[in-house]
């Protein structure tokens, strides 16, 4: 994920009609507002590290989004909020023109959370209009893309708190914790445990169509769909959990060279990692930040927060590997998206109740983030999003407990660089059979 996460920007995609377009908007722009919520201005507006943007960024670039490429040429005599927040909030569109650098938006202390809800709700009067009553299908598209690309940034609104908020010695919460019982439900430490899943998912491999179908929206890193020959191989039906990852810990899986590519050691070294991003020792075993604060680890959780690097190691370490995103997509293709999505009430990843393969956490793959067969990047500004990004990144597949009911599907794309740990990323295993 790049700046505005994993994703493109141009888009193939089904036109709604308007009702339901009208419905969608509010949903998405809804929640990014209640998502933002729980913090106050001085949330906001802090900024941890380069990789993290302030909340009060996020709701202004998105409404930037559909300022800059909906409404002047949807709504005649539309006038910007302002002259300056294109610098502010153009993300990294050369097309469009400057932008203030990512690394520094932390300091963009005026405008104010408030000013950022007067602007929001200047572009949303506005895009009533268009959306409601627009017989356009060209618009209907970019619509539809915005809704989707703001979704991106609703999960980066909390991947982004929960990095700003663990440098807080208080340790605040984003939210209080409201989690089912079960056996783990009261922060059991994990017990190591096999480090392979029990169960798994055998495909016979051969040849198979993977990539969007044209049925439904579809970001562009999605298309062409294609056919891949695959070998035999199995897919854990579980994704790898704290207590798999105690194991590897226990066994000084971050103190054995053997077991890790030669960027990931050198960078397991420089940066002095012995867990996953979040843990840390409490005297009786391993706690975690979450969103509710710090919280004893749960051993049938997924593990969430570990990078490419310390992925292919647990593998390597494990017995197994880890899918390509071809191997993913053909068992996803299999299940109904159901697994766990967005609840503000859990916010976590919790221990599997089904074999979805869908939601809990992102999962890597083995697959360097490359354009398909026949992948051309659309024109124009749009088009800049993603084939710029076709480098030095790995492909994740699936959804977390952070992205938004209904905004996954079995070909979507998510991608990051390798070292990259602050993403609600965890791996499911693989193997040849």
């Amino acid at each position: 994920m790049s700046d505005d996460r994993g994703g493109a920007e141009m888009v193939q995609a089904e036109l709604r009609p308007a009702g339901s377009l009208v419905q969608l908007y509010r949903q998405v722009r809804a929640l990014t507002e209640a998502l933002a919520d729980p913090l106050s201005p001085e949330d906001q507006t802090a900024q941890s590290m380069p990789d993290v943007s302030p909340t009060k960024w996020h709701r202004a670039h998105t409404s930037w989004f559909f300022e800059t490429f909906v409404l002047p040429g949807r709504l005649p005599g539309y006038r910007q909020y302002h002259d300056q927040y294109g610098f502010l909030f153009n993300s990294y569109y050369e097309t469009v023109g400057p932008f203030f650098p990512r690394d520094r938006r932390g300091t963009i202390t005026r405008p104010g959370a408030a000013d950022i809800s007067r602007y929001r709700g200047h572009v949303d009067a506005a895009m009533e209009e268009v959306v409601a009553g627009d017989g356009d299908p060209a618009s209907y598209g970019v619509i539809e893309l915005g809704c989707h690309h703001e979704q991106q940034h609703q999960e980066l609104i909390l991947m982004d708190i929960k990095h700003v908020l663990s440098t807080n010695p208080l340790r605040p919460a984003y939210l209080p914790r409201r989690r089912t019982a079960g056996p783990d439900a009261a922060g059991a430490q994990p017990a190591p445990g096999p480090a392979p899943a029990e169960r798994w998912s055998e495909h016979p491999g051969g040849q198979v169509e993977v990539g969007h179908d044209g049925q439904g929206f579809g970001f562009d890193n999605e298309f062409p769909r294609h056919t891949v020959h695959l070998q035999p191989f199995a897919l854990a039906a579980h994704p790898v959990t704290n207590g798999d990852w105690s194991a590897f810990i226990a066994d000084g899986g971050y103190h054995r060279p053997d077991l890790w590519l030669s960027e990931g050691w050198s960078t397991v070294r420089s940066e002095g990692w012995e867990a996953p991003l979040y843990w840390e020792p409490d005297g009786k075993g391993w706690a975690r930040f979450t969103l509710s604060g710090l919280q004893p680890v749960a051993a049938a959780d997924p593990v969430s927060h570990v990078s490419y690097f310390e992925a292919d190691a647990y593998a390597r370490w494990a017995g197994a590997r880890l899918p390509t995103e071809q191997e993913w997509e053909a068992v996803a293709s299999r299940h109904p998206v159901d697994g766990a999505f967005l609840d503000l009430g859990v916010l976590d990843a919790t221990a599997a109740r089904t074999e979805s393969p869908f939601g809990n956490v992102w999962q890597w793959t083995s697959s360097a983030y490359c354009p398909y067969p026949g992948y051309r990047p659309g024109p124009g500004a749009l088009g800049e999003y993603n084939g710029k990004f076709m480098v030095n990144q790995y492909v994740l597949r699936g959804g977390s407990a952070a992205t938004p009911a209904g905004h996954c599907r079995a070909t979507y794309r998510n991608f990051f660089p390798a070292r990259s740990r602050w993403a609600f990323s965890g791996l499911r295993l693989a193997r040849d059979l």
